[in-house]
């Protein structure tokens, strides 16, 4: 089974230490570690991780290095950081989501795996990313929460 290319920000980290999106977060996690995916931690993130409580950083630096590939913020991600924030995607203040969108289109994420349902979860929010992609050549790329990919029990069937 191929593994599949997921950005994560850094609410999907601390979302394994919150009641709410403990148990999807925590499962996301191990099927990393299961190897069906493939996470994609940019410059970005870990930046966010260093200003994390001790439990979250710890579980970075749990991840075998080769579940995990880092994602160098290039010039090209901050053009299309620029242009969410000129088509009026997110307003500035929200510049690092927008940055988080850009590095996973960028790379070829195949998902954007976050908790954040006002700035990247989100309907409208998604399509607008998508189409400013779109008009500067880039794919679309799909962005849900951890609940949209964790593996359920009966998938079997």
């Amino acid at each position: 089974m191929r593994s599949t290319r997921l950005y994560v920000d850094t609410s999907v980290f601390g979302g394994c230490f919150d009641p709410e999106f403990e148990q999807a977060s925590r499962q996301l996690f191990e099927e990393v570690r299961q190897g069906k995916h493939l996470l994609l931690v940019s410059e970005t993130t870990a930046a966010e991780l260093v200003r994390s409580p001790d439990p979250v950083r710890e579980l970075v630096e749990g991840l075998a290095p080769e579940c995990v590939e880092r994602v160098v913020i290039a010039e090209e991600m901050v053009a299309l950081q620029e242009a969410y924030l000129a088509a009026g995607v997110v307003g500035e203040k929200w510049r690092d989501d927008a940055l988080h969108v850009a590095a996973a289109t960028v790379a070829r994420a195949e998902v954007l795996v976050s908790w954040n349902f006002r700035h990247l979860v989100n309907l409208h929010k998604a399509r607008s990313y998508n189409a400013v992609n779109l008009t500067h050549g880039y794919p679309m790329l799909t962005i849900v929460s951890p609940l949209e990919v964790v593996t359920y029990d009966d998938e079997d069937i």
